[in-house]
């Protein structure tokens, strides 16, 4: 931590899933760059205030697609319920690493809130239509590797 302090860098770009940048962010006050897929239980939408409605929005892994019939909008709305148990004991060893760290209690919600910009690794093309907030910006594709074109005859046919 004292050769990061030293440093003095502008800023810190990190992927958030398990918090431990934005910990150092906010000991350090750095702004923060969050380059992801996506947070566990939305709290990518949450931190940023985004609205993420269920009844619309299918949660991740249920299989659901944005068009849902009545179960499926019920059972999208359970899984969102279960969410935030599950998101809490998953953080829970991580919001005591930080109350330690930044002498104060703190959530990982709150932390995750201080970020200045969100790359998200998303695709509007691909993605269910949703609300975004301004300072979450969609760069699906960007570590994707440009393939050479393919030869104009075939081998191997």
């Amino acid at each position: 931590m004292k050769y990061l302090q030293d440093s003095k860098f502008d800023a810190i770009m990190m992927d958030p899933v398990l918090p431990c940048g934005p910990i150092v962010a906010e000991y350090l006050s750095l702004p923060s760059v969050y380059f992801m897929r996506g947070l566990p239980c939305t709290l990518d939408y949450k931190a940023t205030q985004c609205p993420s409605p269920f009844s619309y929005v299918p949660r991740t892994f249920t299989s659901i697609s944005d068009h849902m019939t009545f179960m499926e909008r019920v059972k999208n709305l359970l899984v969102g319920f279960s969410e935030p148990l599950l998101c809490y004991l998953f953080y829970l060893k991580y919001e005591n690493l930080a109350s330690e760290l930044l002498h104060r209690e703190v959530t990982v919600l709150e932390l995750f809130s201080k970020a200045s910009i969100w790359l998200m690794r998303y695709d509007f093309v691909f993605e269910y239509p949703r609300p975004i907030m301004p300072n979450m910006v969609y760069i699906g594709g960007i570590n994707c590797e440009q393939k050479k074109p393919l030869s104009k005859k075939p081998s191997g046919l």
